[in-house]
């Protein structure tokens, strides 16, 4: 077992209460000590002083020298939450190193109920649900990746794969007095980190200024009322993930009926873990659940864009499905049609051909799909709709945008942007799958064009 220790009172209180009662728990204890040089000299000696504590102590002492550049060389306070999730990565990429070579199979750090309530606390302010409000967890396996800032709004590590070694939290029971207080009761002392009084770090500024404000206008056990409620939070979110979790592989798109029999709070949780399935990296806030609840309960057609990417979300007539990007092109296509003629068009997967058929003999369902040979070309274009174009097919009122046509059949998603029509460079749109060509347009005679697509299936 390594203890994290960084030099100050918590993790050094930490590591003497574990020397102090390594027999009765019949623990191996070690030292682990991240140097980030962040500090210069003072960095230096918090690597000296944790080392010679671990001598001292007869413990063998782990040290990794790890620099990370300083906030004013990158951009000044904007830069300092990334040097804190740099410094937190570093450090847990050193945890993993240590359980991976057998050094320890678990990692104590000294978070104490002070952290959890300024972890709570920064959460709400940054936005979060009841998984954020879980807030620091007393125990995590860290497996192969860094677990969520404990004053971030991200979620929490988790999954199936065999854990490198357990993270174990403690102290969250302990107020930071409480253990500065042991350590005086022992007359030994600590290291002050010099940037813990910086306020470009928001933690900080919560630490200095909210936390002690909160204790003196509503008393001290406010601050521990703040970390029961991530305790509260965590059983919460344990049960009633358990109830939307998702079996097997997880599918594109989500049944509306389905989602929308659901209480709203456990709507909110199935799409939150549709979401994040489906579409790993994105942030998914609250405004998004509620933008993609809203979608499902609204009329086909519509969408949602997803923050950062290309990829949305649509509702389709019966569900609703993430959309993913295409490649290149593959939405825009445009082909010559001679008449007659074939040409296949692999975006529909399918071999469209215009054909010199006899009027009389077609089959009844063809006869609204004949054109006059003598009002069409011998090479037409056969290209996806765009929009403003329109068509007119007959039997109809008026001439109407392609896309209202589309809608009228409830088509969406990627099947309504490919939608095939014929062009020709005189009349304009002649043809559109699915619809009578315009009446203006129609066989009169006996010979007649026909177009018709069939799928390819190899």
């Amino acid at each position: 077992m390594a203890v994290a220790v960084s030099g100050g009172a918590d993790s050094v209180a930490l590591l003497f209460l574990l020397a102090d009662l390594r027999a009765e728990l019949g623990i191996v204890l070690s030292v682990a000590h991240v140097n980030h040089k962040l500090r210069g000299v003072e960095s230096d000696g918090d690597e000296t002083f944790t080392t010679g504590l671990a001598a001292r102590l007869g413990l063998e002492c782990e040290v990794a020298i790890a620099p990370i550049e300083s906030p004013e060389g990158t951009g000044g306070p904007s830069a300092k939450p990334n040097v804190e999730a740099a410094a937190r990565e570093l450090r847990y990429s050193f945890f993993r190193k240590l359980a991976g070579l057998g050094r320890a199979n678990k990692i104590v750090t000294a978070h104490t109920l002070d952290d959890q309530a300024e972890t709570v606390l920064l959460r709400m302010f940054r936005g979060t649900g009841i998984r954020g409000l879980a807030g620091i967890l007393p125990r995590l396996a860290a497996v192969g990746h860094t677990p969520p800032d404990p004053g971030g709004g991200g979620t929490d590590a988790g999954g199936g794969e065999k854990p490198d070694a357990e993270i174990i939290r403690p102290l969250l029971t302990f107020r930071r007095t409480e253990l500065r207080n042991y350590l005086r009761g022992r007359a030994e002392t600590w290291r002050e980190d010099s940037s813990n009084s910086d306020p470009g770090f928001a933690r900080n500024r919560v630490r200095q200024r909210l936390l002690p404000m909160i204790a003196e206008e509503f008393g001290d056990a406010a601050i521990a009322r703040i970390a029961d409620l991530a305790e509260i939070a965590r059983a919460e979110e344990e049960y009633c993930a358990s109830a939307v979790e998702l079996d097997g592989p997880v599918s594109a798109s989500l049944e509306v009926k389905e989602l929308l029999a659901l209480p709203l709070a456990m709507r909110r949780r199935l799409a939150r873990a549709w979401l994040e399935a489906n579409a790993p990296g994105i942030a998914v806030s609250f405004p998004l659940i509620e933008e993609v609840l809203e979608l499902a309960a609204g009329p086909a057609g519509k969408r949602v864009q997803l923050p950062g990417a290309t990829r949305s979300v649509r509702r389709g007539r019966g569900e609703i499905a993430i959309e993913k990007p295409g490649k290149t092109g593959s939405d825009h296509y445009e082909y010559a049609l001679p008449v007659p003629g074939a040409v296949t068009i692999p975006e529909l997967s399918a071999r469209y051909e215009a054909c010199i058929v006899d009027a009389a003999a077609a089959p009844e369902g063809e006869h609204d799909a004949l054109l006059d040979p003598a009002r069409v070309g011998e090479l037409l274009t056969i290209r996806n709709w765009r929009p403003g174009d329109r068509y007119w097919p007959a039997h109809t009122a008026r001439e109407k945008k392609v896309k209202d046509l589309l809608a009228d059949l409830h088509v969406t998603g990627a099947k309504k942007k490919l939608w095939p029509v014929a062009v020709d460079r005189r009349d304009g749109l002649v043809w559109m799958h699915g619809f009578a060509v315009p009446e203006t347009l129609r066989a009169r005679g006996r010979k007649a064009v026909l177009i018709r697509g069939v799928l390819i299936t190899s």
